[in-house]
């Protein structure tokens, strides 16, 4: 059997959200269709972007999931992505810190998901 985990983030625009994503992933989209858009991650793991599930999804309510971005150049590279990310206008809920398992900071979608980028451990 073939196992692989999808990550799934409600948006109210799919396309809209998934350019937000392309653009920081740096990667277009796998599979596309008007309300469902996959990002392949790597073997096993994709992204899916789904509207229509949820009405008027507000940056103002209070998400607890994250999606995690785990990158391996370490702290240099998380300080890079961070202040590359602040330059483009991304909303920045929390500025780079050492969370124990290394620096990391977390920023949110234009729906007010939350993004972690952190050290792949």
């Amino acid at each position: 059997m073939t196992t692989s985990v999808v990550s799934i983030v409600y948006v109210n625009d799919a396309p809209a959200a998934a350019r937000f994503y392309g653009d920081l992933l740096g990667m277009s989209p796998s599979f596309e269709t008007p309300g469902y858009i996959t990002f392949d991650l790597g073997p096993g793991a994709d992204l899916a972007l789904w509207s229509g599930q949820f009405e008027d999804l507000s940056p103002d309510v209070p998400r607890t999931g994250e999606v995690c971005l785990a990158v391996g150049g370490g702290p240099d590279e998380v300080d890079a992505i961070f202040k590359q990310w602040r330059s483009r206008g991304v909303t920045i809920l929390r500025e780079p810190d050492d969370a124990g398992f290394g620096l990391t900071f977390l920023a949110a979608d234009p729906d007010g998901n939350r993004i972690r980028v952190a050290p792949r451990g």
